[in-house]
């Protein structure tokens, strides 16, 4: 007997995440976390995009958030600041939040769902059969699961034991990034040049952070101080009086990608999946939408509502939202290292990133706004995020995201009641009669076509577009949430 259906390794960002997303299904999930508490030194990631604010308001957490942050502009290609206030979204900024406090808040909400986190352990390696896994903890003792998702970081030793490729390209670059004291006033803000990328900012307490690229790749993520002094001396002539560091560590632009995302019932999600440049900010992004969706999906087949095989639908959708983000950030990266030739290049990007269609299409992909999963031709809306519309319903008013809270999904009914027919899967999706009266409109297309229904997943993408029948419904129905239950149907 399994002792958690599920067992995350990590407790990351990702991991929390999709701790979370399972807990609110009712699944017994169990978090393996090396850290003995979730306290995090260091620099990490620096905030959130608006699709991760509008995935944390779908849960009616977002607030949680945006009360410690500071919302801010944050969408950029190469240094060109894109401007996402004009996108038809509640949240239509990004969020300046440490992941230090953004991982705290998380596993607050995850707290509150009663996860239990077995922490000061590792996941050393498991072996699955075909009723579940046997995950090996580093103190010697196992856990019995259902399924294992690795969310445990770029070298993730899940992955490693699955045995899943991780191909991609081999880092050109080395960046020092740091969190210290200086005895002399820096150059504030960020400056490029043909080395690379480098920074001084202001952080709590005193400290400077520091980013500066180094003359010469080294692919050890550990870094010292003598190293910090070497690079800030040959970038600027002078090393600051640079003293007592709280963290430095080190990152390249080493781009790779998971061949597969699951190997039988062993999943990734985040950097286990997907490790690049930190440009754009996407990192920690990536990995909480690839948390949200595989959450819903591993949580139906593990209660025997859906096949093994909805899964595969993971893969299918989150690895090339994943291989998009790494071509663009192995760009950005030729660009931000720019010599005279390339910088010509840059310039010409800036100049088109200027005109509304390319901003609002590489501002849509950044933000995560944009995600296009392919679901077949049909409306626009079709495997593209719901929009937080307000809704007139037989309870009152209601703004979709609302009805998304408790991570089950919804069909929408905009035409005449008991025109739509979902008795057979009234235990897993809500039906609702709903009227909107203002215009439809998604941040890269901009006005389209109001629906007569939608059926909307848990994680907030349209499943299925009524024409004011049923039509397709039940196949839409079957495919994502399992076979119905006795009903209409079948009497």
């Amino acid at each position: 007997m399994a002792d958690h259906a599920v067992v995350v390794a990590g407790g990351g960002p990702t991991g929390l995440m999709l701790a979370g997303e399972l807990a609110l299904a009712g699944i017994d999930v169990a978090i393996v976390e090396r850290r003995a508490s979730q306290e995090l030194a260091g620099s990490r990631a620096r905030g959130l995009h608006s699709r991760t604010i509008e995935v944390l308001d779908q849960r009616g957490i977002a607030e949680r958030f945006i009360s410690e942050g500071q919302a801010a502009q944050v969408a950029g290609f190469a240094g060109t600041r894109l401007d996402i206030s004009d996108f038809p979204t509640r949240h239509p900024y990004g969020l300046a939040l440490g992941q230090k406090h953004f991982e705290r808040i998380l596993a607050g909400w995850v707290a509150e769902l009663e996860v239990p986190v077995h922490r000061e352990r590792d996941v050393t390696g498991f072996a699955q059969d075909g009723t579940g896994v046997d995950v090996q903890l580093s103190d010697g003792t196992a856990l019995r699961a259902d399924y294992l998702v690795g969310c445990d970081g770029g070298r993730s030793v899940v992955r490693k034991a699955a045995g899943i490729e991780f191909p991609g390209w081999e880092p050109t670059t080395s960046t020092l990034i740091a969190e210290v004291q200086l005895a002399e006033e820096p150059k504030w803000g960020v400056h490029d040049n043909a080395l690379g990328r480098h920074a001084f900012g202001k952080l709590e307490g005193g400290l400077v952070g520091v980013v500066v690229t180094e003359e010469h790749i080294n692919p050890a993520s550990e870094a010292t101080l003598g190293e910090l002094r070497q690079a800030l001396i040959r970038v600027w002539g002078t090393d600051y009086g640079v003293h007592s560091p709280t963290s430095i560590s080190r990152f390249t632009d080493m781009a790779r990608q998971a061949a597969a995302y699951r190997a039988g019932r062993v999943l990734l999600a985040g950097d286990a999946a997907h490790v690049h440049y930190p440009v754009g900010g996407q990192g920690l992004n990536l990995g909480v939408q690839d948390a949200v969706n595989l959450g819903w999906k591993l949580a139906l087949v593990v209660k025997g509502s859906a096949p093994e095989s909805l899964l595969d639908t993971y893969h299918a959708e989150r690895h090339p939202v994943a291989a998009r983000v790494l071509r663009h950030t192995i760009a950005q990266v030729a660009l931000l290292r720019a010599n005279d030739y390339v910088k010509t290049l840059g310039d010409i990007i800036a100049e088109l990133l200027a005109i509304d269609e390319p901003r609002r299409r590489f501002a849509a992909m950044i933000s995560g706004l944009g995600i296009h999963y392919d679901l077949g031709d049909g409306h626009p809306l079709l495997g593209r995020r719901m929009p937080d519309l307000d809704l007139v319903t037989a309870n009152g008013p209601q703004r979709v995201f609302a009805l998304l809270h408790d991570a089950k999904p919804v069909l929408l009914n905009f035409g005449e009641p008991g025109e739509l027919d979902s008795t057979g899967w009234a235990d897993r999706v809500q039906l609702l009669a709903a009227r909107h009266a203002g215009e439809w409109e998604l941040p890269d297309l901009g006005q389209v076509a109001a629906p007569a229904a939608v059926l909307i997943r848990p994680d907030g993408y349209v499943a299925w577009v009524g024409d004011g029948t049923d039509n397709g419904l039940r196949d839409a129905l079957t495919t994502w949430f399992g076979s119905p239950r006795l009903s209409g149907y079948e009497q």
